[in-house]
């Protein structure tokens, strides 16, 4: 199954307004870093991160109950696997 994308990486582009440390961006500039393009990674990594721990917490009641399973009768195959 293929797994759902975070964004579409083909919208169009729309204008921001941010603010920034002023001599970060000048030190970027210096080293001719793409910001839009550093912008937009960062935040799909941050975007990803709050996705993932928006499901652990929804999914928290069934880890657990996973995991009490796991303890209680151990992983499938554990009484006849051989090593």
């Amino acid at each position: 199954m293929e797994a759902k994308k975070l964004y579409d990486p083909s919208a169009p582009k729309k204008p921001v307004n941010l603010s920034a440390n002023a001599d970060l961006l000048h030190h970027a500039k210096q080293e001719n870093i793409n910001l839009s393009q550093t912008f937009e990674e960062a935040l799909a990594i941050r975007l990803r991160e709050k996705r993932a721990e928006r499901w652990r917490v929804e999914n928290r009641d069934a880890i657990a109950a996973y995991n009490q399973h796991i303890e209680r009768d151990g992983i499938f195959g554990s009484r006849t696997r051989r090593f």
